[in-house]
């Protein structure tokens, strides 16, 4: 084979896109992820995916990270900025079923103090709801 087709080849085979299935749980949107958050691509469709949600008003979102194989340096920037972007907009985003790779990549970072972190979806989601709500009590309008 000529040495320029097996070079093409093998950046063929190595792109890998981010597949982004969007559903809802309630009020919650999750966002099952599965393959590589990096720099080509799939950082801009994560990036998309959580602005147009915030757009639509949808400021609570759980990523669920379980099909997710590899994350770069601009991926975790990207998980950062959507946490900030949500967080200004009174929203939050939740993480659930990270991978033990990506466990590590998220403790030797400290994000993992950054990021409510969650091993099963059921837990994540009962998270949300988990806000005290403050009942006022009525008060007389005639003194």
């Amino acid at each position: 084979m000529p040495k320029s087709y097996v070079s093409k080849l093998r950046k063929e085979t190595q792109v890998v896109n981010l597949y982004i299935h969007e559903r809802r749980e309630g009020d919650v949107a999750v966002l099952d992820l599965k393959g590589r958050i990096r720099i080509s691509g799939g950082t801009l469709a994560l990036h998309k995916s959580i602005r147009c949600l915030a757009e639509e008003g949808k400021t609570k979102i759980l990523l669920n990270l379980a099909g997710v194989t590899h994350i770069d340096s601009t991926g975790l920037g990207e998980l950062i900025s959507s946490c900030v972007t949500m967080s200004n907009k009174g929203g939050q985003i939740k993480l659930v079923h990270l991978t033990e790779r990506l466990q590590d990549i998220m403790t030797i970072t400290k994000l993992l103090t950054v990021f409510d972190v969650y091993d099963n979806e059921a837990d994540a989601l009962a998270s949300f709801t988990g806000h005290v709500l403050s009942i006022v009590e009525p008060q007389s309008v005639f003194m």
